[in-house]
Order: C-alpha cells, then structure tokens, then sequence
C-alpha cells in the first residue's frame, strides 16, 4: 500500500498572452504550492482487475471525468499493465476552486504509480505524462515555486517563496475554468502582472514586495460576475492581510500573512462574516 500527499496551488500571478494555434491560451503565471492537499492511498489488485476509484465526496466522478482516473487509464494503457490498481481518495481540497485539486490529484497518481509499478520514469517524463490529462499536471508534480509559460506545462523553477500563512476563502459558486477564459477580453485589462518583478523579489525573500504585485488578469472576467469574490478579498484586507487575489480561475481568494495568529484572526472574521469555506493552511518552502 503506498499513501500520496497531493497539494494544492495558488497563482501569485497570472497572466494571459494570447491565443494559440492550438486553442489553448498562452499564459505567464508564477504558480506557488501550499500545504493544503487530498490524500491518496493505492493498492496493486490482480492482472484484470481494472482501475477502481472510491471517494469520500459523494457525487465526486469516480470514473472517466475524474482527473485521477483518467490519469490511471493513461499510465496503464501507455505501459500495457495488467495488474489492476485500487485507489482511494480523500478530498480536503475544495472542489472547482482553482486550487487544482484535480490536477494535484491525477499527478499524485501518476508518481505513485510510476512507483508501485518500478517505471522508472524520471521527473520530466511523468510531467510529459502529466501535460497529456491538464496544463496544471506538471507543476503538480513538481511542486515547489515556478514560472509556468506555454498553456501552463512549461516550468522554470523559481527561488522558494518566503513561508507564510495562507488563508483560503471559497465563495459559494463554482466557475468553469473553460468560460473564465473564453471570457477574458485583453482590452478590457489595464494591469498586468510583473512576473520579472515579482522573480527579483522572490530571489530576495521579500514577502511584502510579492504581495504587492499580486496579480491575475481573470479577476477581470470572474468578479463582474460575481461580486463576492471582491468582497473577499476587501475583507481579507481589512482584517489584517498583507496581500489578496483570486486563485487561478477561481473563485477561491486567498490571503497572506507571515503571522499565525493574524491568520486565525482573518479566518475567524471571514466566518462570520460571509457565506465561504475558509480554510488556514501555508506555503510550500521547498527542499
């Protein structure tokens, strides 16, 4: 039996470049993991067994629209497995969130498997692997801080982002990541991100120049919809936050602080005060 840590991710930045040939959207994001994260135990069944998925959530897809099945399906059918696989999956990462919890879940899969089944696939393989089912896959299963360019698959490692405290607020609603995109209109942006910036001040460790310049230009698509999202990240604000921003496509806001009780303290006023799932978690420093 083998147990996975699959992390979540926020995006201090994000930024649209333009379409590509291939539909997709050219993206600059820094993308930076927290401690957050589903847990996944595997077992190795008998040679026609199958892939088995089992959930804690209900109504969560427990076969081929799941990320994690699909991801399975993929490693087995690529290496012409036979043995079956069990996999059970514990959801602490909201769901439709913009956390990537699908994304973390079906990397987790594929380094368990590439281990369970003695692959002896290196790193960028299993992110080769993992480009094929989503964009988010390979930072997934790299972890750490990076620079995701191209749809999102390709990775620069960045100098490891100071630790702090991460508060996660999800509103009520969920948000297809496809129609966040579909939305974006460029000429309706007039701030984009300084991810040069923000590199230099990670290199540095300089906490408080990260969070000002804190950006995701598909704020610009989500928060005119539901207004909710600004009223977060106000909040997050007001009771003591350094920084605030939406988290990939949403409609998670997260919050930073380097002090825990100031964490505690936003995540007591942000229960009482509106309707979210609020969740106190960190930054993953690195190796």
């Amino acid at each position: 039996m083998l147990t996975v840590d699959a992390r979540a991710k926020i995006n201090l930045t994000l930024d649209i470049l333009g379409k590509r040939p291939d539909k997709y959207h050219e993206v600059a994001m820094v993308m930076q993991q927290i401690e957050l994260s589903d847990i996944l135990t595997f077992r190795l069944g008998l040679k026609g067994d199958g892939i088995t998925l089992l959930s804690d959530i209900p109504g969560l897809p427990n076969v081929e629209r799941n990320l994690a099945y699909k991801a399975a399906k993929l490693v087995i059918d690529k290496f012409a497995i036979q043995q079956g696989v069990y996999m059970e999956l514990t959801k602490r990462i909201p769901i439709a969130a913009g956390l990537a919890g699908g994304s973390t879940d079906a990397a987790a899969v594929i380094v368990a498997l590439n281990e369970l089944f003695n692959l002896g696939l290196r790193v960028d393989e299993l992110c080769e692997l993992g480009a094929e089912i989503g964009s988010d896959v390979p930072f997934c299963i790299r972890g750490g801080t990076m620079l995701a360019t191209g749809r999102g698959e390709i990775l620069k490692p960045l100098p490891a982002m100071p630790a702090c405290y991460v508060v996660l607020a999800k509103p009520q609603v969920s948000i297809s990541t496809a129609w966040a995109y579909q939305n974006y209109n460029a000429e309706s942006v007039n701030v984009h991100p300084q991810n040069t910036e923000i590199i230099k001040c990670l290199a540095q460790g300089d906490l408080q120049s990260i969070g000002k310049l804190l950006c995701n230009v598909l704020e610009s698509v989500t928060i005119k919809e539901y207004a909710e999202i600004a009223m977060i990240k106000e909040l997050m604000l007001q009771h003591g936050a350094m920084a605030s921003l939406m988290s990939g496509s949403g409609p998670t806001v997260f919050g930073l602080t380097p002090d825990e009780e100031k964490a505690k303290y936003i995540v007591k006023k942000l229960e009482d005060l509106c309707n979210t799932q609020v969740i106190l978690t960190k930054t993953v420093c690195g190796d």
